[in-house]
């Protein structure tokens, strides 16, 4: 099994380091998958216990000019390694500005991810900064628990508003309660809510638009919905928060799906990037 990546391009290294810490501000421990074409950032916690589920995809040749791996064998050609993101992203703050970041799976005292930075220097050599990020190697026999999550069977799916102007209403939300009622329909209106003993609060989107999508993932029963019904979720306003906060892959489109009473589900899209979200309904 043998992984190394090579990055020259600033503004690659910038764009990762903005997605690590996305990720970094959603979890503590993830999964990175790698793949000869894709490196995949995955999060599924027990939804039944309410946990979210994140799934982001990266494509290598967007991000790193050398890619070589080998995998656990010639038919299964993947890498999945547990590790916690944060020490990732710490390890790129370092990395800003670098001639070059070198990525490798090592072997000290456990299995590592290597960062090697080569920073620039004012004399004529390089000084080179290198970070072991401590992983775990998930075996074969385990991969089939991160499958890519499945687009939900939606009643309503709308196109966000800026996600700072959202940031800025949930922020002030959470002060008044722990819950946070999304809610949309099919004529591109969403509003939030909260609603408690002392007080109800809400905020209304218009003309957002509603994404269109193929006919596999327009099966559910938005297709006999009245375009003015809405449909609901209740949710942790800490978890929408979190996605919220720690958003840095400034998407070109950002929208939510919403299972009725159920879930949201969020996809935001850069043109290198995608990042999906699951937050489960609270009763």
């Amino acid at each position: 099994m043998k992984f190394r990546a090579k990055m020259i391009d600033v503004g690659c290294l910038n764009n990762f380091t903005r997605v690590v810490n996305t990720i970094s501000k959603l979890t503590k421990t993830c999964t990175l998958r790698l793949t000869t074409d894709n490196l995949f950032f995955m999060l599924s916690d027990k939804v039944a216990n309410g946990g979210v589920s994140m799934w982001c995809e990266l494509s290598q040749a967007n991000f790193f000019d050398e890619f070589q791996l080998e995998g656990v064998s010639a038919e299964a050609n993947e890498i999945y390694l547990e590790l916690q993101p944060e020490y990732m992203s710490r390890a790129l703050r370092t990395a800003q500005n670098a001639k070059s970041l070198k990525v490798k799976l090592t072997k000290k005292h456990c299995p590592c991810l290597t960062l090697a930075a080569e920073l620039p220097s004012l004399s004529s050599a390089s000084r080179l900064v290198t970070h072991d990020i401590p992983v775990d190697v998930i075996p074969r026999r385990l991969w089939q628990d991160f499958k890519e999550p499945s687009v939900p069977d939606f009643d309503v799916s709308i196109y966000l508003p800026p996600l700072k102007t959202m940031k800025n209403v949930v922020d002030r939300m959470k002060n008044l309660s722990n819950h946070l009622v999304l809610e949309a329909n099919l004529n591109g209106e969403m509003n939030l809510k909260i609603e408690t003993d002392l007080v109800s609060v809400s905020t209304h989107f218009k003309d957002l638009g509603n994404p269109s999508w193929s006919d596999e993932a327009s099966q559910g029963p938005s297709q006999a919905r009245a375009p003015e019904t809405m449909a609901h979720a209740r949710v942790d306003i800490k978890k929408l928060q979190q996605l919220l906060t720690g958003q840095q892959v400034n998407p070109s489109k950002a929208m939510c799906n919403i299972v009725n009473k159920r879930m949201l589900h969020f996809i935001l899209l850069h043109e290198d990037v995608s990042l999906q979200y699951f937050i489960p309904a609270m009763a």
